[in-house]
């Protein structure tokens, strides 16, 4: 993504002579207690949201520039601001939404690995895990701050990191920019309220063939969310259209392709998924034709999903070889040359030997915390340190060249796990005792990782508009703690209100990292299909396609994929009726999709909370979803429902366009 420097950056040849926007000989306040607090919470409400989003779709989007807008607007209600506390607000606020992206993607895997792995899926643990891995990105990134952020400015743009930079530069805007912001909550929140807590119509619209069709099984489903067409609209046409085309592969090829052979096997195909290894009403297990689509979808569609995941995963860090090399030695080289005798303001950093401390700390901690997976296990321990700097430095660098919200983090937690549970097979690890180990080490070194790629951004931010990097490192390190809070209750209360892994919040990621653990140390991972998700990412590769947006949609369910998609389409849109393409994070549409996406997924947490009081018998919920009784035909599914949902969503898309072609100027 290509964005327009902010008035003080100077083009790629003349960085060496760069000067921050604001000099480093100025004393300007910065890391005071306003924009701490202010800070914390925004870190919490955006943590939050990405729990809620990361567990439903499997996708989480960059919180930054929203962070810095509404940062500019609340403080300059709260008697103004400098620049530099609006930065250190945003990266807080930041840390809580790449600590949720991690925590989501992972520790979940926890419930599906082994009948005693809900022990470690409590609150002390979940908030451990995370605490750990957000601490350790903000370590590994001190030393590399001075090779890749100072060193490379003209050479890697870090996209987000450079435009969260235009928008506190561009402040004298906040007010226009934060109401872009507000009215799309806004609207989120309402829509995603109306079809959830007060049930005035169906979230979700769609289509399966008969089973006894010429195309049996087929399924378009649409879950009708805000959230997900603002995703959409944020990643844009392209790579929406490339994740619903893996869905077009999985829902309406290979379903009704193995239906219609399904339909002739008088006996079960094989590998015979565990949960349908006994059909009540045949005492044997289930046929292919006796199997609902999601069933079909369970048993036999999701490995060959994931087994495309994990051949895109792998590929995309293939292709990235020369980056892991340069950045593994320019790690190095900053551990070397640690943080220096620095004076100047704007030079501070955490002196190394606090980053070397502390990463021997975490170590201890890890092996010494009860309760952990990783408690008493010191060769863990220190795998994690090892794999934290390994995959901290892959992903600054990478998110330097490609934005966060392009970064592979599946890609590096499926690398970490592999060969981590090579490593214990080797030792003669296996079995289920050491599936929670596993997942632990996979869990946090995808939090450092994530939280690494944001830590990158947020620095770029302050170098560009001069700010104290010790005050941003101290101030993410502040975000890590507070959101790991927020964070563990949050996932717990989706599980507790839904069941992580049920249709409503499938934790697709989580389950991903799960199938592969469980094949791996069992030994028992049904190959064939996996094999066959991994040539089809192959294929794709040979065609010119990057094939890992396609894999990911390969693996979401198509109600997922299709509103993203439609996202995508409005954005396509409006760049057709303006003109203008907007590779721009700040752009009007870009800033309206994030509200709809904060909105959205807020909403959606107030309904997970209502419907856990509801089972400790606080019923409020009830009362709130009999609103939905003045217009029931606008429920039913086999009537005007449907039509009126659909009706609806494109009103809303209608609104996002609208949004999307105004101007910022």
């Amino acid at each position: 993504m290509a964005h327009t420097p902010p008035p003080s950056a100077p083009p790629p040849e003349s960085s060496k002579a760069f000067s921050p926007y604001v000099a480093p000989d100025r004393e300007v306040a910065e890391f005071t207690a306003k924009a701490i607090v202010l800070g914390v919470l925004f870190g919490l409400i955006f943590g939050a949201s990405t729990v809620y989003l990361g567990l439903r779709a499997g996708l989480t989007v960059s919180a930054s520039i929203p962070i810095a807008v509404l940062a500019i607007s609340v403080l300059k209600k709260l008697g103004g601001s400098t620049i530099l506390e609006n930065n250190i607000v945003q990266t807080i606020g930041s840390a809580g939404e790449s600590v949720a992206g991690g925590v989501v993607f992972t520790i979940p895997a926890l419930i599906f690995l082994v009948p005693d792995g809900p022990k470690y899926f409590n609150y002390t643990q979940i908030t451990m895990l995370a605490f750990a891995g957000g601490i350790l990105g903000v370590l590994m990134m001190v030393p590399l701050r001075r090779a890749l952020i100072v060193r490379e400015h003209g050479v890697l743009p870090y996209p987000e990191g450079t435009a969260c930079a235009e928008v506190l530069v561009a402040g004298e805007r906040g007010g226009k920019l934060a109401g872009l912001v507000f009215s799309g909550l806004g609207i989120g929140a309402l829509w995603k309220s109306l079809t959830t807590i007060f049930n005035v119509f169906l979230a979700e619209v769609g289509y399966s063939a008969p089973r006894a069709s010429a195309f049996p099984n087929a399924t378009l489903n649409v879950d009708i969310s805000p959230e997900y067409m603002g995703v959409g609209y944020v990643i844009g046409p392209r790579i929406a259209g490339t994740m619903f085309a893996g869905g077009v592969l999985s829902w309406l090829v290979l379903l009704p392709l193995l239906s219609l052979l399904g339909a002739a096997m008088p006996e079960p195909f094989a590998p015979i998924h565990p949960a349908f290894a006994n059909n009540p009403a045949t005492g044997r297990p289930f046929l292919i034709s006796e199997m609902s689509p999601g069933q079909i979808w369970s048993a036999y569609i999701r490995y060959i999903g994931a087994g495309a995941v994990l051949a895109a995963g792998l590929i995309t860090l293939a292709r990235t070889l020369p980056t892991i090399v340069a950045s593994a030695r320019e790690g190095l080289k900053g551990f070397g040359a640690g943080s220096g005798a620095a004076t100047l303001r704007t030079e501070r950093d955490v002196p190394i030997t606090v980053v070397l401390v502390g990463s021997l700390l975490l170590a201890v901690f890890l092996a010494v915390m009860p309760g952990l997976p990783t408690q008493g296990n010191v060769l863990v321990s220190v795998l994690i340190v090892v794999f934290g700097f390994f995959f901290a430095t892959v992903s600054s660098r990478i998110t330097g060249l490609i934005g966060s919200s392009s970064n592979p983090i599946s890609g590096m937690t499926i690398a970490t796990l592999i060969i981590t549970c090579l490593i214990f097979v080797a030792l003669g690890w296996t079995g289920d005792a050491y599936a929670p180990v596993a997942i632990a080490v996979g869990a946090i070194v995808c939090i450092n990782a994530a939280n690494a790629g944001n830590t990158s951004q947020d620095l770029k931010t302050g170098y560009i508009v001069g700010a104290t990097p010790i005050y941003q490192q101290i101030g993410l390190a502040i975000g890590v703690v507070t959101s790991a809070f927020v964070i563990g209750w949050t996932v717990l209360k989706m599980h507790e209100a839904f069941g992580i892994g049920s249709a409503a919040v499938a934790a697709p990621q989580a389950t991903l990292m799960a199938t592969l653990i469980q094949g791996l140390l069992s030994q028992n991972l049904p190959w064939g299909l996996v094999l066959v998700g991994m040539f089809i990412a192959v294929t794709l590769e040979l065609c010119g396609i990057h094939s890992l947006s396609f894999a990911v949609g390969s693996y979401l369910p198509i109600a997922t994929t299709a509103p993203i998609f439609l996202g995508g389409v409005v954005r396509w849109i409006v760049e057709r009726k303006t003109g203008v393409t907007q590779d721009s994070d700040i752009s009007a549409g870009t800033l309206y999709s994030s509200g709809l996406i904060a909105g959205g997924s807020l909403a959606g947490l107030l309904f997970a909370m209502l419907v856990a009081l509801q089972q400790r018998g606080i019923d409020v919920l009830s009362s709130l979803q009999s609103v939905g009784n003045v217009g029931p035909f606008l429920r039913d599914e086999h009537g005007l429902g449907p039509i009126f949902g659909a009706t609806l969503f494109l009103a809303l898309g209608v609104i996002l366009a609208r949004a999307g072609q105004k101007k910022l100027d």
